[in-house]
């Protein structure tokens, strides 16, 4: 059913939108996440183990710089503090992990929207957003696609 607002832009969300934070994880950070979530591979805190693997030192859970991303998206489309109180909710998400993030690396965490449309069933903007994990001045290490409902919430 076509609504006003189906057809109306949002301030909500809009395309071309960004939100953009910088993350370092030290080896403690690595060693006590993959510990929480259960993520018991060598390579996320034992020095040896990791020295005699491909990368040859400790590396973040590919989960660790996802829950990141996701952590970002969230908090920036949740937000309240341009006046617009916005209920959010992540639909879906989809990560390619091209590199590894060791410790120290200074990680640029990055999302932009790519589409916005009225979707009448869920009484909301759903919003297609691309995000990426670029080591500083460097290459992608994480990519990733996820699918957001926004919706205003009245006052």
């Amino acid at each position: 059913m076509n609504t006003p607002l189906a057809t109306a832009e949002t301030s909500l969300i809009r395309v071309g939108e960004t939100c953009e934070r910088l993350v370092r994880f030290t080896r403690d950070d690595i060693a006590t996440f993959a510990r929480l979530t259960g993520d018991s591979n060598p390579l996320h805190h034992d020095t040896q183990a990791a020295q005699r693997a491909r990368h040859g030192e400790i590396i973040a859970s590919g989960q660790q710089t996802t829950a990141m991303m996701i952590g970002l998206v969230a908090s920036h489309f949740s937000r309240d503090d341009d006046g617009q109180a916005r209920e959010l909710l992540c639909l879906n998400f989809n990560f390619a992990f091209k590199a590894p993030v060791f410790a120290e690396q200074e990680l640029v965490l990055h999302w932009r929207v790519a589409t916005v449309e009225w979707n009448a069933t869920l009484g909301g903007w759903l919003a297609h957003v691309d995000g990426r994990a670029t080591v500083r001045h460097a290459h992608p290490c994480v990519i990733g696609r996820g699918t957001l409902l926004v919706k205003g919430i009245d006052a």
